[in-house]
């Protein structure tokens, strides 16, 4: 068993950022769809994917440290998520009707959710937020503008009974 830490080039004190960037780092120069046909590069990717879902998780990272992580729990570990998780996992995926021709060779869809999920329900949560505040600043400006019209006609209106009582 190999040094998970060395796996992804990190020193055992690295921060959860650096692990993270370190994992993106080597999964993106050793994945499969870049280096078709590779063994080496396979293995390589997989080691560090394991180093990862181990040292990403802070609860496995202090038990792996402390050297109480089974072979077990290493191999079932989940990816590690920098957020809790959503009150309900996505629906599984249909089956296909027949198997393709050939084995797929990478879920593109699942590594995607995987590395950018949480990433794209950020943005959508702040762009809705941005939205809300911008018609809540419209809203504001547009009680900002009846309330001078109210005003300004109050002020007329006065005006107008002040004149009205001096000529008489």
């Amino acid at each position: 068993r190999s040094n998970l830490y060395e796996v992804l080039g990190v020193p055992s004190t690295a921060t959860a950022a650096q692990i993270k960037t370190a994992y993106y780092e080597q999964s993106f120069r050793y994945h499969p769809d870049r280096n078709a046909g590779s063994a080496a590069a396979a293995a390589r990717f997989a080691a560090v994917s394991e180093a990862y879902r181990v040292l990403g998780s802070a609860a496995l990272r202090r038990k792996y440290d402390r050297g109480l992580l089974s072979a077990e729990e290493m191999r079932d570990a989940p990816r590690p998520s920098g957020r809790p998780a959503a009150a309900a996992p996505p629906p599984p995926r249909a089956p296909a009707a027949r198997p393709p021709p050939f084995p797929t060779p990478f879920d593109f869809d699942a590594f995607y959710r995987a590395h950018y999920g949480e990433q794209l329900q950020r943005e959508q949560l702040l762009r809705a937020r941005r939205e809300e505040l911008r018609l809540r600043r419209e809203e504001k400006a547009t009680q900002g503008r009846l309330r001078v019209l109210s005003d300004l006609s109050v002020g007329i209106v006065v005006f107008l009974g002040v004149a009205i009582l001096y000529g008489l």
